[in-house]
């Protein structure tokens, strides 16, 4: 594998998991805070990842590799995503934030098989370079995490009072 080709590999990897951390980890704290959400719809918010994993297959499983190769179909994926999550932004109740939550979800969720997918077919070593290139999502979920406590201070209480989590949302749109 060429070092141009496990670059780009690693900031695949980075960029997955980041725009999935920067928002998911304060999500409740969000929900209760901006949307007023009771914890049932907490919960449901939180049970669109579940959701998204057990359909998602089905839907893009009849169209990867089929009609598409995988890094076109990552790519028209996160666009789609890109919006959805420009949606969540402005959703202004539960009501209007849960069917964008599980539309994202259900496309968010084949995205993670599709980076392997495209990283193994990348490798001509998988079993020595995959952890070398996998470590970099989670770095991307560490990174996305540090930013939006540390960084941006999004998630202290005067910030999500003001609405500030909002922005992990559009944060994430323009990463997808």
């Amino acid at each position: 594998m060429t070092r141009p080709t496990r670059f780009r590999l690693c900031i695949m990897m980075f960029l997955e998991f980041f725009i999935w951390g920067a928002w998911f980890v304060t999500l409740g704290s969000y929900l209760a805070a901006n949307l007023h959400a009771s914890g049932a719809q907490t919960a449901l918010a939180y049970s669109t990842q579940s959701w998204g994993a057990i359909i998602a297959p089905f839907i893009v499983g009849l169209v990867a590799d089929r009609y598409f190769n995988a890094e076109r179909l990552l790519g028209i994926i996160h666009i789609a995503g890109a919006i959805l999550l420009y949606a969540l932004s402005r959703a202004r109740s539960f009501d209007a934030f849960y069917p964008c939550v599980f539309a994202y979800m259900i496309l968010y969720m084949p995205t993670l098989a599709l980076v392997n997918a495209i990283s193994f077919r990348q490798m001509d070593e998988p079993a020595r370079h995959f952890s070398g290139i996998r470590v970099w999502g989670t770095i991307g979920w560490i990174v996305a995490g540090l930013g939006v406590s540390y960084l941006f201070a999004w998630d202290s209480h005067a910030a999500i009072a003001r609405g500030a989590l909002r922005n992990t949302f559009l944060m994430c749109s323009i990463a997808s």
